[in-house]
This record gives structure tokens, C-alpha cells and sequence, in this order.
């Protein structure tokens, strides 16, 4: 089973969280919605509370095959706040694990000096944390097992590009028509 792990920090982009994570678990993931804070609920940027599946303390981070990182202002701060999430990201990159970052969250990634010679996307204004990545201007960039994607706007071709990393072209061909996103 392809686990994946959606770090949820108050003020995340909800659409950045929430569409990747709906198009992984129609692709057959098991998608664990995780509270960064240890409530059960957390506060997007925009109001909306979403339920967690689990908190990070108790997440078991040996069966991941992906942490997911969204953006929103705060909720990047909150992430990048937390040794807990800051030590996941270091286990994950050091275990092969994909590590997807979108909007503001890659400059989490910039910040650790993971993406240091890697081709990355972000929103507008936050290269500035990333001086040693190379920012190609596709909306959504992939380098090595990382996966990284410009913002909101972009959430479903994030998602895709995971399902088609994690269950393959063909999965990620299906679901695009299924949904008719294509």
C-alpha cells in the first residue's frame, strides 16, 4: 500500500492540501491527513477546518512513500517551526521518500539546503529561500524525489504528477479522464 502523509499546520492552503489528497486516495493510497499541532482539527488559511486522520507524533514515518507539504503563509511557518516536521522532511530525503512541496512549502525545503542544485517551482517572491535551487518556471517541477509546484492554481496538476510518480503514467492517464480534468 503507497502511504502518503499530507502535513496539515494551521493556516494551510486548503486546496493545496485537499485536492492532491483526494486525487492519491481515488489513485488507491492511503492518504493520512496529519495534525502538525496534535488537534484533531486544523484551520486552513482560509477558515476551513479539516479533520486529521492521526497527529505527527504518532505517525510512523518507516512506511512512507510520500510527505506532502502545502503552502499557505502561516502554515508554512508553522511547518517550518516544528523540529518534528523538520526531522520527518531530513528522514524522508535521506530514505529515497518523496517529498512534494507546494506554493510557500518549498522554501521549507530551501531553508534545509535539500533542493541545493535541484530544479524546483515555488510562488513568486519565495526563491529568495531556495539561492541554491535552480527555479525553472514550470508550474509544477519534479527532481529526483522531490516534487515541488508554484501554488493554488496548480493543485491539480500536483496531484497528478504524484499519482503518476506513485501508481504510474497509466493511473495518472485513467484518473485525468475519469475526472474529466483533460
Amino acid at each position: 500500500m503507497v502511504r502518503i502523509a499530507v502535513l496539515l499546520a494551521e493556516g494551510f492552503e486548503e486546496a493545496e492540501a485537499l485536492v492532491p489528497a483526494d486525487l492519491l486516495r481515488r489513485a488507491g493510497g492511503e492518504v493520512l491527513l496529519v495534525s502538525v499541532s496534535g488537534e484533531e482539527a486544523v484551520a486552513g488559511a482560509h477558515g476551513i477546518a479539516v479533520k486529521t486522520d492521526i497527529t505527527l507524533d504518532r505517525l510512523d514515518r518507516t512506511s512512507l512513500n510520500c510527505v506532502l507539504l502545502p503552502g499557505g503563509l502561516k502554515g508554512t511557518e508553522h511547518l517550518y517551526e516544528s523540529f518534528a516536521v523538520r526531522s520527518l522532511i531530513q528522514h524522508a530525503a535521506g530514505e529515497g521518500i518523496y517529498i512534494a512541496a507546494i506554493c510557500a512549502a518549498p522554501s521549507i525545503l530551501g531553508k534545509m539546503g535539500l533542493l541545493e542544485g535541484r530544479r524546483y517551482a515555488c510562488y513568486p517572491g519565495f526563491e529568495k529561500e531556495i539561492p541554491d535551487g535552480i527555479r525553472t518556471g514550470k508550474k509544477v517541477e519534479h527532481d529526483d524525489t522531490f516534487v515541488t509546484a508554484e501554488g493554488m492554481g496548480v493543485s491539480f496538476d500536483f496531484g497528478f504528477r504524484l499519482v503518476e510518480l506513485l501508481f504510474g503514467y497509466e493511473t495518472a492517464t485513467v484518473m485525468r479522464e475519469q475526472t474529466r480534468y483533460e
